[in-house]
């Protein structure tokens, strides 16, 4: 039976090795997403996701998927498209901006999971240092904002939350110029969460649960890395 969280009381999460095999990961339902109960699930591997009609779903699927610095590599397309873009690529500019685009309809699937109280509480935990975004301009069109994504920073543990492109390939240019910048600056884990073949190009591997959790305790428990700098490219 799942467990019921109590929105009240404390971030208390029943075991990882707990969450269900069908579906993947399924661990417990309701409680709360301040920054407070959000810092503690990302901290043993633990996310929100569930339709914004629906109750709360906390998750912690297994195998995971993972990108560390030994994993990580650009593929040569992708260097190839950063060369002759002519996009300026910036970090913690536009938190809230990012992380709405992030939340609109998609063409695959009309929806999003990014509800009104997680708009609210992500951008708690930008203010608090716990989250970082990264922004991809287009200075010579009315678009602006093209693409981009944010996360989760915990440590040296980066949890990839969600991205967005209204150009092709924005998001791919924003991953790829942040994540070697993060790495240098001493990130040991970048949590992809789901397995995907757009992020399989960079380096992304599934990991059992007791690799995740052994890197991911390591990675939370260091200091917090430098941050990134306000222009990338």
């Amino acid at each position: 039976m799942l467990e019921w969280l109590d929105a009240g009381g404390r971030p208390d999460f029943p075991p990882t090795t707990d969450a269900l095999q069908e579906p993947n990961g399924l661990l417990a339902a309701g409680g709360q997403t301040s920054p407070y109960w959000l810092e503690s699930a990302y901290r043993r591997g633990i996310f929100p996701w569930n339709d914004p009609q629906e109750v709360r779903l906390w998750w912690s699927p297994a195998p995971r998927a993972i990108i560390t610095p030994e994993s990580f590599r650009l593929p040569r397309t992708v260097r190839k498209l950063l060369k002759r873009s002519r996009w300026r690529i910036t970090a913690n500019q536009a938190f809230e901006q990012v992380q709405a685009a992030c939340a609109e309809p998609r063409e695959d699937d009309g929806g999003t999971w990014i509800d009104e109280e997680l708009l609210h509480n992500y951008p708690r935990l930008f203010r608090a240092g716990r989250a970082i975004c990264v922004e991809v301009w287009d200075d010579d069109s009315e678009a602006g904002l093209i693409g981009g994504f944010y996360g989760v920073l915990i440590g040296a543990a980066l949890f990839g939350e969600s991205m967005f492109s209204r150009v092709s390939n924005a998001s791919k240019l924003a991953f790829a110029s942040a994540a070697p910048l993060l790495f240098e600056l001493g990130i040991e884990l970048i949590d992809c969460q789901m397995h995907t073949e757009h992020l399989a190009q960079f380096g992304c591997y599934d990991a059992d649960r007791q690799e995740f959790e052994s890197r991911l305790r390591h990675a939370t428990e260091q200091p917090p890395i430098a941050p990134l700098p306000g222009v990338i490219r």
